[in-house]
């Protein structure tokens, strides 16, 4: 096609079937290097679904035998380059764009993780948080949600019906065993191929390649079967409800893949019909009728059978009558065909669309790549745009008759809860759980219930304020004792039958300590909920904590306390703790002191008891397949006989007054040093708790200012982060990182010059959005169990929020503006009275 020029892209294949793509491009000083993986979610075999392919792009850049986790990123940034990756349904892509003198390292670095990637433990887990909030965010990105909803009903059995993050529950399955198994048979020299594009010499870039590739032989590559996708033969529609203000509405229609002579049309069809101002749902659906905020038509055509897509954004009550002048618009162009001057515009946009794209070193590249992949031929991008130029009127009019036909026709669409389509789409739906319910029992245990038919399960949780805030050092350590002892013994019941006798039904019962709190959780069956929630009773009416077990979990606490004094982010923890809160309980430790905790006695345990766990004390919480009245009436008959007593921690002591910035240091014989900066922050009913909720949401993951600027350009963190625990009073706020010993003082100033910028300015908007969008996310995945959210609730009661909360938090959370963060981070951190700890591995004279 005149004017886009031929590939003058070397080829080279080696002998373990490693293809190398190299083009000379000297017009600027830099390159792309590219190393693309013939792997993507569509061939995950027997983990389908479980997104293995997006993973490895996480972990691959982690650590090799010869480069700990952040070698390589570190050393693409002191090569002055930029370092990405992407996945997709057939691919991963991994690319380094670098000025032409780093060609080299980013190759060695690319080559590296390609065939010696360790994926170690630790970043494993690490990822797995990661890629955990990126499935938090899609859940609550309504265009994302909308897209999947869109390919799982367009794909009943291809699977492109899976999304290529994966779905959680099969995500949360995987091991890292298994995904290393995968990598060592996906990641192999004959599934690999590196595409180079910019100033450099193709033969000493193919040298570089042989001589690294060289020790890797080809290997088997098992074959991955991927099912082809029936013709459809009736229209599928589906819609769902979601928590947003507008309606997302698609419409798709399947199309043949890339190499079909038919997609050239479809792709100039997709301009004309929906893309940019001047196209047909433009003018008639938005800017005439006004019946969408937004509208735009694609076509996905990979190597595989794709998708003719239309999407659009639009007030829920218009949904309708959208759908409808969309396929009268497509009925209109099957009966009336095109204009010349459509086609023209058309296929002048995509002459210039694929010009614009080879503007780039990168861009280059990655359109050898994708015409290697796809077809095998580097000049397909010039083929295809030959046959755009020889597409004619009756062919976007023959495309339109062949595909766009009722029985192909998928339509999805998402629209707020409270839409006029709410009716429909509870037809739709199982049964959703009834609201919370609140009852006060005759001794003023709060008593809450959710009834939740969906599945025979049900999750009990009893809290009681107490925890470290109610400790004193005399008996500091004793929630944890107590949590650690409650279910080691009734007046008719031994810990091991306790243990047995909730076991053999399948359920299972806990205690823990907190901050201001304890616990007891309870989950069973609902057949044996009488049981389970009669067992419940004893032990919180009636443990009698033995002498020989309080003994045994005393030197269990004992122990845990000796190896927190050895780890260091435990030992930085705790000098920032207590010095931040001298002389209140806030500054102690969970665990307790050795002292302490060796004087708890089985009388001082009975006492605890006795003060808080009491009616007026605590909340129970049942949620899950029951009635409310039953369970009321099983509440009162049996933890009704709990003594009224008093609530605890009506007045909890507020931390004597801190003045100035205290330095403290602990020391360790380790390898590495630990730096913590902590400030006194809010408490959970405080107004600028969900401020500073925020603030840690955007200070604390992979992408937050802190991590980009100390671990990512500068290096000088292995791990970098916040931390935020409100409680009944205010709680602390700390910055923490981890370093090499011999930064410390470089990388103390670029944290405190790093929280002096976010005292002044507060966040950006894009910060405080993604922590919104985390933050709400994040709690929609932990309590979407029964136990979690039984939990949450109970605390939310027992702390004064009200066990409705979490209902009022999405718009409180929405509600806050830039200006209430700059305002809180300007009273929290600028100029306040801080703490900052370091722990070193030896100390310095």
């Amino acid at each position: 096609m005149d004017g886009f020029p031929r590939t003058a892209a070397h080829r080279w294949t080696l002998p373990n079937g490693l293809t190398l793509l190299v083009q000379e491009d000297h017009s600027a000083p830099v390159a792309s290097v590219q190393a693309w993986c013939e792997t993507g979610s569509i061939t995950e075999g027997a983990h389908l679904g479980a997104g293995l392919s997006h993973l490895l792009e996480h972990l691959l850049f982690k650590g090799t035998p010869t480069r700990p986790a952040n070698a390589i990123a570190c050393g693409v940034q002191d090569a002055g380059g930029y370092i990405n990756a992407y996945t997709s349904f057939d691919r991963t892509v991994y690319w380094i764009d670098i000025p032409a003198a780093g060609v080299g390292t980013a190759i060695d670095l690319l080559a590296d993780a390609m065939l010696n990637s360790e994926l170690p433990p630790e970043e494993y887990a690490k990822e797995q948080e990661v890629i955990r909030r990126e499935f938090a965010m899609g859940h609550d990105d309504p265009d994302r949600t909308s897209s999947q909803m869109l390919f799982a009903n367009a794909f009943h059995v291809h699977p492109y019906r899976h999304p290529v993050i994966g779905h959680l529950d099969l995500f949360n399955a995987l091991s890292r065993d298994e995904v290393m198994e995968y990598y060592q048979e996906r990641y192999v020299p004959n599934n690999l191929f590196f595409v180079v594009v910019g100033a450099v010499d193709a033969h000493a870039v193919r040298s570089q390649i042989e001589r690294l590739f060289e020790p890797h032989p080809r290997r088997l590559l098992p074959p991955v079967f991927i099912p082809a996708e029936p013709p459809q033969l009736g229209r599928r529609e589906e819609h769902e409800a979601f928590p947003t203000e507008l309606t997302r509405l698609d419409l798709a229609w399947h199309i043949p893949e890339v190499t079909h002579p038919d997609v050239p049309a479809l792709d100039l069809l997709s301009l004309i019909l929906g893309s940019g101002r001047s196209s047909r749902f433009y003018r008639t659906l938005r800017d005439g009728a006004g019946l969408v905020h937004s509208i735009g038509a694609w076509c996905y055509t990979p190597g595989q059978p794709g998708l003719f897509g239309i999407d659009a954004v639009l007030d829920p009550t218009r949904r309708d009558a959208a759908t409808q002048a969309i396929l009268q618009a497509i009925e209109q162009a099957r009966q009336d065909g095109f204009t010349d001057a459509e086609l023209r515009k058309a296929q002048k946009r995509t002459l210039a669309g694929q010009l614009h794209g080879l503007t780039t070193m990168r861009g280059i590249a990655s359109d050898l790549g994708s015409n290697w992949m796809l077809t095998r031929n580097l000049d397909f991008t010039r083929d295809y745009l030959a046959a755009v130029e020889r597409v004619t009127r009756d062919d976007l009019q023959r495309v339109v008759r062949t595909y766009f036909d009722e029985r192909n026709l998928t339509l999805v669409s998402l629209n707020p809860v409270e839409s006029p389509q709410r009716i429909f789409i509870e037809k739709r739906t199982p049964p959703a759980a009834a609201p919370i319910q609140k009852f006060e029992l005759s001794n003023g245990l709060r008593l809450l219930v959710r009834e939740d038919p969906r599945l025979p399960l049900v999750s009990a949780v009893a809290c009681f304020k107490a925890g470290l805030l109610a400790e004193t050092p005399a008996d500091n350590g004793i929630t944890r004792l107590f949590a650690r002892t409650l279910l080691k013994g009734t007046a008719t019941r031994s810990a091991e039958t306790i243990a047995e006798s909730i076991e053999a039904i399948g359920g299972g019962i806990g205690a823990e300590a907190g901050n201001n709190s304890f616990h007891v959780g309870l989950h069973l069956l609902q057949p044996d909920l009488e049981f389970g929630l009669e067992l419940l009773a004893d032990v919180l009416r009636h443990p009698v904590f033995p002498e020989a077990a309080v003994a045994r979990e005393q030197t269990a606490q004992l122990a845990a306390i000796q190896a927190e004094d050895e780890e260091m982010t435990s030992l930085a923890r705790n000098l920032v703790r207590q010095t931040l809160f001298d002389g209140h309980p806030y500054g102690m430790r969970a665990n307790g002191s050795k002292a302490s905790v060796a004087a708890l006695t089985r009388e001082a345990l009975l006492a605890f008891h006795a003060r808080h766990t009491v009616g007026r004390n605590g909340v129970l919480a049942i949620f899950g397949n029951v009635k409310a009245e039953t369970v009321r009436a099983w509440a009162e008959a049996t933890l009704g006989a709990l003594p009224a007593g008093a609530p605890a921690l009506e007045t909890p002591p507020l931390p004597p007054p801190l003045v100035g910035t205290h330095e403290v240091s602990g020391f360790l014989p380790k390898e590495q040093a630990v730096l913590m900066v902590g400030y006194r922050g809010a408490d959970v009913r405080s107004a600028d708790r969900l401020a500073l909720e925020l603030i840690d949401e955007a200070c604390s993951d992979l992408g937050s200012r802190f991590f980009v600027r100390i671990r990512e350009k500068l290096g000088l963190a292995y791990f970098v982060g916040t931390s935020f625990v409100p409680g009944l009073v205010p709680g602390p706020f700390v910055f923490y990182l981890g370093t090499d010993p011999g930064q410390v003082e470089a990388v103390k100033a670029e944290l405190l010059d790093e929280i002096q910028q976010l005292a002044r300015h507060g966040l950006t908007a894009e910060e405080l959005a993604r922590a919104k969008q985390k933050r709400l996310g994040q709690e929609a995945i932990r309590n979407q169990s029964a136990d979690a959210l039984a939990h949450a609730s109970a605390l939310d009661e027992l702390y004064g929020l009200g066990f409705d909360a979490m209902q009022r938090l999405p718009a409180e959370i929405e509600a806050i503006t830039l200006d209430q963060i700059r305002d809180v981070a300007a009273r929290t951190f600028d100029g306040q009275p801080s703490v900052q700890a370091t722990v070193l591995a030896e100390e310095i004279d």
